[in-house]
């Protein structure tokens, strides 16, 4: 399979990354803003499998523009089987003291950057294809919610949202389009909403079952925000 991967410097998606390169005949497209670490990730992999499997793009999806991006994913890659959009940005602050950039800036990440990727990408990808839109239960209709996360929460609703309507919009090319919500998983952005908290998984258990979803859950599942979580936190 063809994958492309946002967010694969650090957490789930790193662990989701070095999972996936690990599966004979897998091709992968990691995209972080962090350079070094994602050169870092592609070396080892590489290494392990003793071919290129992995290929980095340093990109800033708050800033770049996804239509260069996509023109450098179809040279190095071509075609495109799973598209993972793991990429968020957290706010916790107040809702009083949130400024209007603050909003843009988060809704760039977790919304903006997502719908234009998808969009730019679209020629790329195959029949029978799967998007995986990585979520947060902060933004399923219902849940439990957080002082302080207003934003990224109404963002991560967005995106939950964005995922019902492109998998109608998309069926006739069979393009399935899914969206993960996570619970509490320990990672860096876990430890900036909820210091000093402890998840009850970690970000190697949360990537084993994220790469397990994007190549296979797609057989079972289209348009459904599914819940992953064991507390919210």
């Amino acid at each position: 399979m063809n994958i492309v991967i946002t967010g694969a410097s650090s957490g789930v998606g790193r662990e989701t990354a070095s999972i996936l390169a690990s599966v004979p005949g897998n091709h992968l497209i990691v995209i972080a803003r962090n350079g070094m670490k994602i050169q870092s990730l592609s070396g080892e992999c590489n290494l392990k499998r003793q071919e290129t499997v992995m290929q980095p793009i340093p990109f800033d999806l708050a800033n770049g523009d996804v239509n260069v991006l996509a023109q450098q994913i179809n040279r190095q890659m071509g075609k495109i089987d799973v598209l993972i959009n793991n990429a968020g940005s957290l706010l916790n602050k107040p809702f009083g003291a949130v400024t209007s950039r603050e909003i843009d800036e988060v809704f760039q990440v977790n919304f903006k950057a997502p719908y234009l990727l998808i969009q730019a990408l679209l020629p790329l990808m195959n029949t029978g294809s799967h998007i995986v839109n990585i979520g947060s239960m902060g933004g399923v209709q219902g849940s439990v919610k957080f002082p302080g996360l207003s934003v990224y929460s109404a963002s991560k609703g967005a995106l939950s949202v964005l995922t019902e309507c492109l998998a109608l919009e998309l069926a006739d090319q069979k393009i399935s389009v899914n969206c993960l919500a996570f619970g509490a998983v320990q990672t860096e952005m876990l430890s900036k909403a909820f210091p000093g908290y402890e998840a009850p998984l970690s970000a190697a258990e949360m990537g084993k079952f994220v790469a397990d979803f994007a190549t296979a859950g797609h057989k079972f599942f289209n348009g459904k925000i599914l819940p992953v979580s064991l507390s919210t936190p």
